[in-house]
């Protein structure tokens, strides 16, 4: 037996002795970083003030090795609640594993802070894909660096927008953005997020066919450091100043946004246009912003708020956690 599985075997066995003692959901928690500590101060919140019903106990705190092993989880009864985008994006197959075992096993595998963090974005697509809702386009604000970049350089009536350069600065002194601000600005985590998404409403989508807007200058992508690179982007600020003439002179603001369609050729990551008086040209700070319109809601339906942050990101975590529970004690 792998040293995950034997992991796996030795977190069931302590669930199912925790359980056995009262009306108690365990926890196992994989990885204690950032968010991971501020989940367990909200779980100490909770218990200071639950009902013996909506008790939780932690029985463990495993190592970021485990994160791989989900279906393994669901397949020795275990129920999966995690803000990891890569195993819902990344490798069809391993998704297809963890949906059968989960099935097989009769547990649940929740990931909505994978998407705008404690924002309900990935229960209300369930709740429209569930009730036979047609989706007609996904389109959404999903970082909150990208959305706090934007939201600074290219606002609306503005008549000159600040260095580009500058504000990516300033995102990363306010700790907006990855220690390489480049892993945001190629796009991937929003087209992680747009896969997900359309996983959910049933499109075949793989990181390999969606189409990615990389806003990185190419001569930039293979500095070796973060510092070389935002010493260098000064060179191209004329580039991105341009891109916000243009769009002033449009009467438009420009936006990184994801987009799902239909079809897995309808869906994107870019930088877009748009007009000053659409919902996402009056978007503020870092907030995540996403509209649904479907077949029922031709007006979309929209989830606006904070999408990124330690504090949110673990309540979308204990918020599963506490659906789970609900489903345990109902049955």
């Amino acid at each position: 037996m792998s040293a995950a599985s034997a992991a796996a075997s030795s977190l069931a066995a302590a669930a199912s002795a925790a359980a056995a003692a009262g009306p108690t959901l365990s926890i196992a928690l994989v990885g204690a970083g950032l968010v991971g500590a501020e989940f367990l101060a909200q779980v100490a919140a909770l218990q200071a003030r639950a009902a013996p019903a909506a008790r939780l106990r932690v029985v463990a705190v495993a190592t970021e090795a485990v994160a791989a092993q989900y279906p393994h989880f669901a397949a020795l009864g275990l129920h999966v609640v995690t803000p990891n985008k890569k195993a819902f994006s990344g490798d069809p197959e391993l998704l297809a594993r963890i949906r059968a075992a989960a099935a097989a096993a009769g547990t649940l595998v929740l990931h909505e802070s994978t998407v705008g963090a404690g924002l309900p974005i990935l229960s209300t697509l369930n709740d429209l894909v569930d009730t036979g809702d047609d989706i007609v386009k996904i389109e959404g604000i999903f970082s909150g660096t990208l959305s706090f970049i934007f939201n600074q350089f290219s606002t609306p009536g503005s008549a000159d927008a600040p260095a580009f350069s500058s504000v990516v600065q300033k995102a990363k002194e306010l700790g907006y953005t990855e220690p390489d601000p480049r892993d945001d600005l190629n796009g991937l985590d929003v087209a992680r997020k747009v896969v997900i998404l359309a996983r959910l409403a049933g499109i075949p989508l793989t990181l390999q066919s969606l189409a990615i807007e990389n806003i990185v200058p190419e001569p930039l992508r293979q500095v070796a450091t973060a510092d070389e690179f935002l010493a260098r982007l000064p060179e191209f600020d004329a580039h991105f100043a341009a891109l916000h003439r243009d769009a002033r002179a449009a009467g438009s603001v420009l936006r990184y946004v994801g987009t799902v369609g239909p079809r897995p050729d309808l869906c994107g990551v870019r930088l877009v246009r748009f007009p000053a008086d659409h919902p996402f040209a009056s978007l503020k700070g870092s907030d995540n912003i996403i509209a649904f319109t479907t077949r029922r809601f031709p007006n979309p339906l929209i989830v606006q708020g904070a999408g990124a942050g330690a504090a949110v990101t673990a309540f979308g975590m204990l918020s599963d956690i506490l659906k789970i529970a609900r489903t345990l004690r109902s049955g």
